[in-house]
């Protein structure tokens, strides 16, 4: 499948995913902000980026949206128009944790030139 489509496809699970997490009735997946959709080409799987606003360990966070995971599928392939619905497979990103770390190395190291 060409880039474009699966950009596009990755752009529509994005939106669908972040809309049933927000409407869930778990108080756990409420918190959940998607940060990106990586649909493999033959759009059986998709890879879905998240973070969340509760302090919680990220591996218990991945363990509970998995479990989740069949619902949100089922949620989204009413929302998407979509021939094949990828399995979801959600994996922390720590990449604004990371982000943040770096932002705070440098702000300390400005603070100790003083």
């Amino acid at each position: 499948m060409n880039a474009i489509k699966i950009k596009r496809i990755n752009e529509q699970l994005l939106r669908a995913i972040s809309e049933v997490l927000f409407n869930a009735s778990d108080s756990l997946l409420k918190t959940i902000t998607v940060t990106a959709v990586d649909t493999s080409n033959d759009l059986s799987y998709a890879k879905v980026y998240f973070t969340s606003l509760e302090d919680l360990d990220k591996d218990f966070l991945e363990e509970e949206v998995n479990e989740a995971g069949s619902y949100i599928r089922k949620e989204v392939a009413n929302i998407v128009d979509i021939r094949l619905m990828p399995k979801l497979n959600f994996v922390f990103d720590d990449s604004i944790n990371y982000g943040e770390n770096i932002e705070q190395k440098i702000k300390e190291i400005h603070e100790k030139e003083q």
